[in-house]
């Protein structure tokens, strides 16, 4: 089987364009270059479907790398037939591969093993061919060594047939089907440990019994977690009478009474000994990669929306770090990002110096010329904003809450030791506060995406997946918005397509060195980027500045001569067509097409022109919290509050409402109507106005509703 073949049966893309995709990978091209700039090439498919084929073909490359493997184990066990060569060539799932060579893997020592290395295993073909009418005489011939009666050697012809019975393909795809359809899952509670305070928590799981395929995945996932931690302990299972009768259909033969009983005991016995726990163990290995797979999806669609939340953009800000005893962190950044002012000042108790704390901030805001403050959404922020909004400044100074979550794990890093050596962990905090505010993508690559406070069990899934569906997410948008290569960090660049971590270094070192980069054509100098890197990175680098205006849009240099000769066709420059709608609404594209540049490619091309290097998020918008609600027990039912989304789960989303703990909006309480996906109605960052429907103050539990009135 091609690798075209195996990844067009799952990501349904024809055959061509899979080569076509699948030539580009090969020569080093990155899914977002392919996806943006070889449009003609691969059929117009986007990043999305690119990224697919990639997975796909490198599960093809996995499994052709295990049939290597298992040929090569035949050939020296002098067991490969032409057929079965022929079917493990064929062979387009690793489950029918394992099947397939099952019943050749070289086995610790079982009941079978034994049993063969007593000489039984003439007497157990006997029985499975179901015409021998005098077992017991066929045994007394085997009785020697350890075998020391009739009864000994049919057992361990049994146990042999047993073994068969789990190794048989067709009776593992018929068990498989069936578990896939109607296995159950059930927990039961551990005795005593109910009674555990840290057992509260699943409750709701400690006598239950559902559906495997119909179970959500947050509650496969809290199921395993509860009995990894030992509060229950889990159990698959399907109906075991008509397991035993489809495992019979392909074994009983005959009606001869006394091999048909000496089978039907065998199938009981490989059922419940070796093949119910098999097909246990791989449903709900397979439930959970299904569980895996959704929650990762909302990790990854939330990381997604968190990264690309609106900017600020590139304003003076002054920041706070939030706090009452140790007082409140103080940075001043640059419209750059850069720190140019610390200290800390204490408006709140049990200093509670505010004359102070207000002169201090009105000097500031006047010295640095401050348009906006930042304030970490931690403790103390409330109190904190209620004192900054009581300031009379002189100018229109916008207030912000930032989401501060991950800023700690930021301060204490390599990246944040780098950046500033000189300060401590509160200062880096107050800047990753300030930073976030003005390009939260540029800022929030620096940290690991499971320390941000967004998803669901994510200490649960398959780390290494995880890893990297968000290390692809993130690269996903850091090359859609693109990069101005003379202020981004280090962090940032080696997101960006053809970089790397190491490539990213050296653009810093060379930009440091020559006082920024002043051209496209001026990379290729970088130490280490060649031709393939430039090729894959470059229309991801903004250039402001530039004596090429195309320098810093999404075009590619390899297609500023289309450019050069619309704008010549035209009777105009360059610097005269960028963001020209007339002149640019004039543009014949069929003129451009040729073998090589399509419509795809030239629309994107028209488009970019019009507002060359737009960032393509949405503008921040200001939010302020209820300021009469200060905490849990401050809410009331019926209340209608404005809060904003800071979490997504499957199940429902969770809102901050200015107070310490995030209220729930259940996935039936988002609308009056059916909701499968909850980012139909609501996404990270979305502005909301909520109503309280259930406050439990001790558990510190808020239910929230967008319905209505309730």
């Amino acid at each position: 089987m091609s690798a075209a073949s195996f990844i067009a049966k799952t990501t349904k893309v024809s055959v061509q364009n899979i080569n076509q995709t699948l030539h580009l990978l090969k020569d080093g091209a990155t899914v977002p270059f392919i996806s943006r700039y070889r449009k003609e090439v691969t059929g117009n498919l986007d990043e999305v479907v690119v990224g697919n084929i990639k997975k796909a073909w490198e599960s093809y490359e996995q499994l052709e790398k295990r049939k290597g493997f298992i040929l090569k184990n035949l050939l020296e066990q002098e067991v490969l037939t032409e057929s079965l060569k022929k079917t493990i060539h064929a062979t387009d799932s690793i489950v029918q591969l394992e099947d397939l060579y099952a019943p050749f893997k070289k086995k610790r020592q079982t009941k079978a093993t034994v049993a063969r290395e007593a000489g039984l295993e003439p007497l157990a073909k006997i029985i499975i061919a179901q015409r021998e009418t005098n077992i017991k005489y066929r045994a007394s011939k085997l009785i020697k060594g350890k075998i020391t009666t009739e009864i000994e050697a049919i057992q361990g012809a049994q146990y042999i047939i047993a073994e068969w019975i789990s190794e048989h393909k067709l009776v593992r795809s018929q068990l498989r089907k069936l578990y896939e359809r109607t296995a159950t899952i059930s927990t039961k509670v551990v005795k005593g440990k109910e009674k555990e305070d840290k057992a509260l928590i699943y409750e709701s799981y400690f006598d239950r019994t559902e559906s495997l395929g119909r179970c959500p995945s947050h509650r496969v996932l809290a199921m395993m977690r509860a009995e990894n931690e030992g509060i229950v302990r889990l159990k698959i299972a399907v109906d075991t009478d008509i397991a035993l009768e489809k495992i019979a259909r392909y074994f009983i033969t005959s009606t001869n009474h006394e091999c048909t009983k000496l089978i039907e005991i065998a199938i009981t016995d490989s059922y419940k000994r070796l093949l119910a726990p098999s097909m246990a163990t791989e449903a709900l290995q397979n439930a959970k990669l299904r569980a895996d797979t959704t929650a990762i999806s909302v990790f990854v669609e939330n990381l997604k929306q968190l990264l690309l939340a609106a900017p600020l953009g590139e304003k003076k800000i002054l920041a706070l770090d939030p706090g009452f005893k140790s007082g409140c962190k103080l940075v001043c950044l640059d419209a750059q990002g850069n720190l140019e002012h610390n200290e800390t000042i204490f408006p709140h108790a049990p200093q509670k110096k505010i004359n102070e704390a207000i002169k201090k901030i009105k000097a500031l805001v006047n010295a640095h010329k401050v348009e906006a403050i930042a304030i970490g959404n931690g403790t103390a922020a409330r109190e904190t904003e209620h004192f900054i909004r009581k300031i009379p400044f002189t100018t229109n100074i916008k207030v912000f809450m930032v989401n501060e979550s991950g800023a700690s794990v930021y301060s204490a890093s390599p990246i944040a030791r780098a950046e500033f050596p000189d300060y401590d962990v509160t200062v880096r905090g107050a800047v990753s506060i300030g930073r976030r505010l003005a390009d939260p993508l540029a800022e929030l690559v620096k940290i690991d995406p499971k320390s941000l406070g967004i998803g669901q069990y994510q200490h649960d899934v398959n780390q290494q997946f995880l890893k990297q569906e968000l290390d692809a997410t993130v690269e996903r948008c850091v090359n859609a918005v693109g990069v101005n290569v003379n202020t981004a960090s280090e962090s940032l660049l080696s997101y960006v397509s053809g970089i790397g971590p190491k490539l990213a270094k050296s653009i810093v070192q060379f930009r440091t060195e020559h006082n920024g980069i002043i051209s496209r054509k001026q990379l290729l100098k970088v130490k280490g980027l060649g031709a393939k890197a430039y090729e894959q990175s470059t229309a991801f680098l903004r250039i402001k500045n530039s004596k090429n205006p195309l320098d810093n849009s999404a075009i590619h240099p390899e297609r500023y001569p289309i450019v050069e000769k619309i704008a010549k066709d035209l009777g105009t420059t360059i610097e005269n067509l960028i963001g020209n709608k007339v002149l640019i609404n004039n543009i014949r594209l069929n003129a451009y097409c040729s073998n090589t540049i399509g419509m795809p490619t030239l629309n994107d091309i028209k488009e970019e022109l019009k507002k060359p290097g737009l960032d393509p998020r949405k503008a921040i918008k200001l939010f302020r919290f209820d300021e009469t609600i200060k905490s849990i027990s401050d809410l009331k039912i019926g209340m209608k509050l404005p809060g904003i989304v800071n979490n997504i789960t499957n199940f429902g989303c969770f809102v901050d409402i200015g107070i310490k703990e995030s209220g729930l909006i259940h996935v039936s309480k988002l609308a009056n109507t059916f909701i499968t996906n909850v980012n139909e109605v609501v996404h990270l960052n979305k502005q909301l106005e909520v109503t309280v429907i259930e406050v439990d103050v001790v558990r510190k539990r808020i239910q929230l509703s967008l319905i209505g009135d309730n």
